[in-house]
């Protein structure tokens, strides 16, 4: 019992927090690098290209596993629209970010819980009854976590008195006048939307072919192939290709924690625990982007800030209560059924 709930339950919860922490640094580091000139379309040519080149062996492995069903024409559209889904989220979730910055993204992120929670209980993998605390409180936590991101993103507020030392900055303070907000929201926005359908159509292809590295392989694969093809578009100047310094260590950094690390523990977890429990995260990573802006970029910490991040804590933890509560009804239930008391007797002896 103990290694199934470390394996069930804390060791998804660790994972999954940590990745989220991990990216938000990498799109700090991103933003740092973009504000220096390079082109976010071919940081993801190159971060996709990375991560599929890592996970190479993966489909061999897995066209050669007996325990796998084989790979229909079916299942390899599913993969296909997977990464398209992918592909497109990350290209308007990157143009948006270099229009703002990295804190209105996990702000806009927020999003993803409550359009997952309700994608979720229409297709009726998420379970919702009004009289149970649990259902209560995720959607109680869901509408916090909603709240607390309006407030960041709408009340800026007071400055907080703040000067980072010179030495941490990854790049000079940023002109916020040259940043499109307005555009960049939206962009954000449509992000998130698409990444809610992703996290959907990715458990559903988890139920049917559950080999987490090689359905990260197949969708790094053809986002890859749509960034190129942007990227040929839109990008004439050869030398943008070029990167160094900070755009190299972002790009490789990306490309193997983002790209690659990253998925594969999600695509685990939401296999295991279902969509919604990954999406429940998102508010966790405001107060670390809104650090990282301030230590590593010179963003200005207003008072919105901390209010909003005190109001996404409260509905994250109530949100985890629910699902903490939700868990331990399904395990009452399942050892009722497994204990020998429950067994089925005469009505009457």
């Amino acid at each position: 019992m103990g290694e199934r709930h470390c394996y069930r339950d804390v060791l998804p919860f660790s994972a999954v927090i940590t990745m989220d922490s991990i990216t938000v640094g990498m799109t700090t580091m991103f933003k740092a690098a973009n504000s220096r000139g390079m082109s976010y379309s071919v940081f993801l040519v190159y971060t996709y290209a990375i991560a599929a080149l890592l996970l190479l062996p993966a489909p061999f492995y897995s066209l050669k596993s007996r325990a796998l069903p084989p790979l229909s024409l079916a299942l390899a559209a599913k993969l296909g629209l997977l990464g398209l889904l992918g592909g497109f989220s990350q290209i308007l979730g990157y143009a948006g970010i270099s229009m703002s910055s990295p804190t209105l993204g996990s702000a806009i992120g927020n999003l993803t819980p409550a359009l997952t929670f309700i994608l979720a209980f229409l297709f009726r993998m998420e379970e919702v009854s009004l009289s149970r605390r649990s259902s209560q409180a995720k959607i109680i936590g869901t509408v916090l976590s909603i709240s607390g991101a309006s407030v960041i993103t709408l009340y800026k507020g007071p400055p907080v008195n703040f000067t980072p030392k010179p030495s941490l900055l990854l790049y000079p303070l940023v002109d916020a006048s040259n940043s499109n907000w307005v555009v960049g929201g939206l962009l954000l926005t449509a992000e998130y939307i698409l990444v809610t359908l992703w996290n959907i159509l990715l458990a559903q292809i988890m139920k049917e072919y559950p080999a987490e590295l090689t359905v990260t392989f197949f969708c790094n694969v053809v986002a890859s192939l749509i960034t190129a093809i942007l990227c040929l578009v839109t990008e004439h100047d050869m030398s943008a290709w070029r990167v160094q310094g900070i755009a190299l260590a972002s790009v490789l950094c990306s490309g193997l924690f983002g790209r690659c690390l990253n998925n594969i523990v999600h695509t685990w977890a939401i296999r295991l625990k279902g969509p919604f429990y990954v999406a429940m995260f998102r508010p966790l990573s405001i107060p670390v982007a809104v650090a990282m802006g301030v230590f590593f970029l010179g963003d200005t910490l207003h008072l919105g800030s901390l209010i909003g991040a005190t109001i996404l804590s409260v509905g994250f933890y109530i949100v985890m209560w629910g699902k903490a509560k939700e868990g331990m009804g399904e395990e009452s239930v399942e050892s009722r059924m497994e204990s020998p008391s429950f067994q089925k007797v005469p009505l009457l002896r």
